[in-house]
């Protein structure tokens, strides 16, 4: 099957239904169809055909998330909206390869914010403050499309010389490139943007949402002493999944261990911060 130009593969597991067209599902359907599909994708091992199937079912299933973020950029022309998709749907897998059902929130919160994010760092690329020769624009577009492939593959940021290898371009103009960003800048929140259903509106109302984590510190003060109480192995499986944003497969393989045993003592592990941070009266 074919998902927004790239060809997806995989081999149905037996306790997985198999979905004809994925992206054709009902919201509601997709919403439960997807708690299944995240369940037995924890316990497969990445890189099997198994894994892929889980994997690009989920990505098909949830594409109409897509749609609705990219939906608040409507007053954009028809070509601007087709990146703009293709865009988001980079925020859509990095939401699928970093969810986990022990977050205990729903996966239509926690991709939007990625979604999103994604799309407004398109606009924070492309859009220029300042006179930039259109060879160096084109080449910083294609940068930052490049960075967001590899960082995706590979789970951290990408080298020069890869990047140069993906580009196909010499090392020195990759540099230049990425100093060619000083020539951008996004636009003001508060520009108006004519052709809205209400006439106009502040760019602000069609992108992004309220910063929920400005609500959340007193919540790291009291998680800050209970990750102290952890043990060393503990403390750094939570370093590498949280802060380096690694995939559990990796972190097996720095420590020795299998995806599996990973997985165990990661969710042994938040189950007891949540008791920490939320006790039973």
């Amino acid at each position: 099957m074919t998902l927004m130009g790239m060809t997806t593969t995989g081999t149905r597991t037996a306790d997985l239904p198999e979905i004809a067209d994925p992206s054709k599902l009902a919201p509601k359907d997709a919403r439960e169809l997807s708690k299944v599909f995240f369940d037995r994708l924890s316990m497969l091992e990445e890189g099997t055909p198994e894994y892929s199937y889980a994997r690009n079912t989920l990505i098909e299933m949830n594409m109409s998330l897509v749609r609705f973020a990219a939906g608040r950029f409507r007053s954009r022309g028809p070509e601007e909206m087709e990146d703009i998709v293709q865009v988001g749907m980079i925020g859509l897998i990095k939401a699928i390869d970093r969810f986990e059902l022990s977050r205990e929130a729903e996966f239509t919160s926690f991709a939007i914010p990625y979604i999103v994010g994604e799309i407004k760092r398109f606009f924070r690329d492309t859009t220029w403050a300042v006179h930039v020769p259109r060879r160096l624009q084109e080449a910083r577009v294609q940068l930052a499309r490049a960075t967001e492939e590899l960082s995706s593959r590979l789970g951290r940021t990408p080298t020069v010389k890869e990047l140069s290898e993906l580009m196909s371009l010499p090392e020195d103009e990759v540099r230049e490139a990425r100093l060619a960003a000083n020539g951008y800048n996004s636009s003001s929140l508060d520009a108006t943007i004519n052709g809205s259903e209400d006439g106009e509106a502040a760019l602000q109302d069609f992108i992004g949402s309220e910063d929920r984590a400005l609500d959340l510190v007193e919540d790291f003060h009291t998680l800050a002493p209970l990750i102290a109480d952890l043990d060393e192995r503990d403390r750094q499986i939570i370093h590498m999944r949280f802060v380096e944003e690694l995939t559990q497969a990796q972190i097996g393989e720095r420590l020795g261990v299998s995806q599996m045993h990973v997985s165990r003592l990661l969710s042994r592990t938040l189950a007891r911060l949540r008791a920490g941070m939320f006790p039973k009266d």
